[in-house]
């Protein structure tokens, strides 16, 4: 099904030129742009433990520093894909490059706590427009015979980036200060912006809404805000608490009241004829499931590296290569492949190549070497690379020209609802076995049953982290070494249950890519000048 295209004004002139518009460069320009928000998504958490000493900031201060960000962006994604199809892609892409740059400069110059975090959402807020964009014109430059390659290495770029994100983070912490992590951001927004100016050409739909759905867009957003942040908050308030219950409640409510508002509205922000596509609908279940699995999985190793192991940051990051190197050369190769026999094999088979990843990993003890770990750090970059590129074609191949850019932001939507739902859900997880565990274990190292009052809680606190209490004075080094034995495989207890319930996940995500397909309406953007 081929789609009507109109090119932007000045974009007619220059279609004869060798740069604008070019397929490659319009991919080399987009990664560019979108490698700002894929580092900062890993790079930040490196430097938090430094801003929070250097700006005097509390623990919920510092919560605010990604939970703001994370939040902002959630919530925006779908209203900025709507902007993109409205306005034009290329325009939204080049005013979230430059947004992005100018408040990540604005954050290393914040003087206060308070002025990191209100940046931090501006952020998010520019990252929004970003990458739905970047969707778009990925749509519109290509032919449906190399989308999926341009997507597998878009997906590479992005992996390369979280992977870079905290061995730079941590060199530039170390060695420069945190300021630096932001200001990093600044050459390569410039790079965007002149790359964008140059490439880019705006390829918009001739059916795409003249209007915007306020109320839809009101709604949806609402209810993002709502699901993100009860989910975000649960650990802490408790599942079951009347606040949690509050907030994911009232997401439900303003979803449906969205899903009744869009059948009446003019021109909706989702039609929801949409998700009459059963393989849109299963790719977008699909990238949720893939997130819980992966980024609630994933939470935990860091910690295990870090904590248990006691790597350095840099050097935790440096043992995750494997995993995201087989990210960066899988997600090419899956775009390859994706494009000769379509996504649904790739995916099925790399969910299932994932979930024994996953169940490899809920094997780990406190004692696993180097090499069992890359084994299954090695296994699962080559499952989540066919479903990363496969669900993203399945996703924005099934929408129509004219909503690309929603269709874009409904997959980042989604990774971001299953990621925080996944470390949300998996941590209680983890939190509950872990903390059950730690009295036996700590019985069978001391000879002694585990404090009670705040000393029992703060003990179960650092085993839900897998941090050992510090050395006592007077206390045997045997004795210590016992404690923190008891704690670091209290941990690893949990993290073993975390990862089990991951590999279920798993395994349901590899069921519904029976039914993706390639995309309906990816037969290419046949543009006319």
């Amino acid at each position: 099904m081929s789609q009507s295209v109109v090119l932007d004004k000045e974009a007619a002139p220059a279609a004869g030129g060798k740069l604008r518009g070019h397929p490659w460069l319009t991919l080399l320009t987009v990664a560019v742009g979108v490698m700002m928000v894929a580092l900062d998504g890993t790079v930040v958490a490196i430097a938090n433990p430094a801003i929070q000493t250097d700006l005097k900031a509390s623990p919920a201060d510092i919560q605010w520093v990604t939970s703001g960000y994370l939040l902002a962006l959630a919530v925006f994604l779908i209203t900025a894909g709507k902007i993109g199809d409205r306005f034009g892609h290329k325009s939204t892409f080049l005013v979230g490059a430059v947004g992005f740059a100018a408040t990540s400069a604005a954050i290393g110059f914040a003087g206060s706590i308070q002025q990191v975090i209100f940046f931090r959402v501006l952020q998010g807020l520019f990252g929004a427009l970003l990458q739905p964009a970047a969707l778009g014109l990925l749509r519109g430059a290509f032919p449906a015979e190399k989308l999926n390659m341009a997507i597998g290495i878009w997906g590479g770029v992005i992996g390369a980036s979280t992977a870079a994100g905290p061995i730079v983070g941590g060199l530039l912490v170390e060695h420069v200060n945190w300021e630096s992590v932001f200001y990093i951001n600044i050459p390569v927004g410039i790079v965007a912006l002149i790359l964008g100016l140059l490439v880019l050409r705006d390829v918009r739909a001739e059916k795409a809404a003249k209007s915007f759905d306020i109320p839809g867009i009101v709604l949806l957003s609402g209810a993002m805000f709502m699901l993100v942040w009860g989910i975000i908050k649960a650990p802490t308030w408790g599942w079951g608490d009347p606040a949690t219950l509050l907030f994911l409640g009232g997401a439900v409510l303003a979803l449906l009241a969205f899903a009744v508002w869009q059948n009446f509205a003019k021109e909706p922000l989702i039609p929801l004829s949409l998700f009459r596509s059963v393989p849109l609908s299963a790719g977008t279940l699909l990238m949720v499931l893939m997130a819980f699995a992966f980024f609630g999985g994933i939470f935990f190793v860091t910690f295990y590296l870090q904590n248990v192991h006691g790597m350095a940051p840099v050097d935790a990051g440096v043992h995750l290569l494997p995993m995201t190197g087989m990210m960066i050369v899988g997600a090419p190769v899956a775009g390859f492949l994706i494009g000769r026999i379509g996504p649904r094999i790739p995916i099925v088979v790399g969910m299932l190549l994932t979930t024994g990843a996953m169940l490899g990993m809920s094997t780990l003890d406190i004692h696993s070497g180097n090499g069992v770990m890359s084994l299954w750090f090695v296994l699962m970059g080559l499952g989540l690379s066919p479903v990363m590129v496969g669900a993203t074609e399945v996703i924005v191949g099934n929408a129509p020209m004219e909503l690309s850019g929603v269709a874009g932001g409904l997959q980042q939507a989604a990774m971001q609802v299953g990621g925080s739902l996944g470390t949300a859900v998996l941590g209680a997880v983890m939190a509950s076995k872990a903390t059950s565990v730690l009295p036996d274990k700590w019985t069978a190292a001391t000879g002694q049953p585990l404090p009670g009052g705040e000393q029992g809680e703060g003990l179960k606190q650092l085993a839900q982290l897998g941090m050992a209490p510090p050395a006592q004075p007077g206390v045997p080094a045997e004795v210590t070494q016992g404690i923190a034995d008891a704690v670091h495989s209290s941990f690893v207890s949990g993290m073993g249950v975390a990862f089990t319930v991951a590999a279920i996940v798993a395994c349901v995500a590899a069921a519904l890519g029976l039914l993706t397909k390639r995309g309906a309406n990816d037969a290419g953007p046949a543009v006319h000048i």
